[in-house]
């Protein structure tokens, strides 16, 4: 058990020749931890995909470990800024093969040819910027009955439990 350590401090209980070369905290962490509240969980489907890390502009394959989501606080529940952080072993990365790295979204890609096409570049997609909310929008008023449709509602005694 460790606390308080750099994340530079883990390595992968991978055999090795040698030890890795140590990375700049900045290289394997590019963010700091946004929350003391936070959960971990494993993506299933995307563990024993090949995933590839993105260090100093350079891709290198890695191994997926687990995921973590932060939240309650300012910097963890602000869409614009809302980041996870993805537990990976760098593999065939040099002298950095299995340093532990925790990079957000937009430094890694899965790959896997049956469940995903792979394609140059960055994605054609823009992040949600908006916290969404199910009363936010204008039919909330306008049919209750949808809204706030229970389990008795359409029987014969127009609801009313027995």
């Amino acid at each position: 058990m460790w606390a308080r350590m750099p994340i530079t401090a883990l390595v992968a209980d991978t055999p090795l020749d040698d030890w890795p070369e140590a990375m700049p905290v900045w290289a394997c962490q590019p963010w700091d931890c946004s929350s003391y509240n936070h959960a971990t969980y494993v993506l299933d489907r995307c563990t024993p995909c090949p995933w590839l890390a993105k260090i100093d502009g350079e891709f290198y394959p890695a191994k997926y470990y687990f995921t973590v989501d932060y939240a309650e606080n300012e910097i963890a529940d602000d869409p614009a800024q809302h980041k996870q952080s993805h537990i990976l072993e760098l593999l065939d990365a040099g002298e950095w093969t299995g340093n532990i790295v925790a990079l957000p979204n937009n430094r890694v890609r899965v790959t896997h040819p049956a469940w995903f096409e792979a394609g140059d570049g960055a994605p054609d997609f823009k992040p949600s910027q908006h916290i969404h909310y199910s009363k936010s929008d204008l039919d909330y008023t306008l049919d209750v009955n949808q809204v706030f449709n229970n389990l008795y509602a359409g029987d014969e005694d127009g609801g009313k439990r027995k």
